[in-house]
């Protein structure tokens, strides 16, 4: 799945296949201004920072369980999100400083240091990194992901894909050739 922002005419976080299809909302309603968001893969949860409500929140893959983490002023300086154990982290853009919030007590915020010019922050770490499963995507014998020509998109699943071509080329009647 692909979790996404969107604060155009009505602000929402949704969720949709890698392919762009089953585009689902999760959350629609007491959302203003979501601009960072972040994956709890284990979990299977997801976090947002909504600088208008200065709240930074919480719900399940589905759209349910919806609690808030922490609320305040100091949000709208915030920017960038990312989860870890049982920790969020960000940037605080006012003073560039790394922060790092307790997701399960948001009053437990601490900055870990400073850094020059930083607007996005991300936590490598191999239990975030799931085992690769065979899936629809794979290079085929003769080096095209999927059998696709361009681009291998998986679908509603690791067993389904959908084709896709690179600008200025239309995806030819077999579902796979580019021209």
């Amino acid at each position: 799945k692909l979790f996404f922002t969107d604060y155009g005419n009505a602000a929402k976080v949704e969720r949709c296949d890698m392919d762009g299809m089953n585009r689902t909302w999760i959350v629609d309603s007491k959302i203003e201004q979501p601009t960072a968001l972040a994956l709890d893969l284990i979990n299977k949860y997801v976090y947002w920072l909504d600088i208008y409500l200065e709240s930074v929140e919480v719900v399940d893959y589905q759209g349910r369980r919806r609690q808030t983490i922490t609320k305040g002023r100091q949000i709208r300086h915030l920017c960038g999100l990312a989860v870890f154990e049982n920790y969020l982290y960000t940037i605080n853009s006012d003073n560039l400083s790394i922060l790092r919030i307790n997701r399960y007590n948001g009053t437990d915020v601490q900055a870990l240091a400073r850094l020059d010019n930083a607007r996005e922050i991300r936590v490598y770490q191999k239990r975030t990194q799931g085992a690769v499963r065979s899936h629809a995507c794979e290079v085929d014998p003769y080096g095209m992901p999927g059998g696709c020509s361009h681009i291998c998109l998986l679908s509603s699943s690791y067993k389904a894909r959908t084709c896709r071509c690179r600008t200025g080329f239309i995806l030819g009647s077999d579902g796979r050739s580019c021209k």
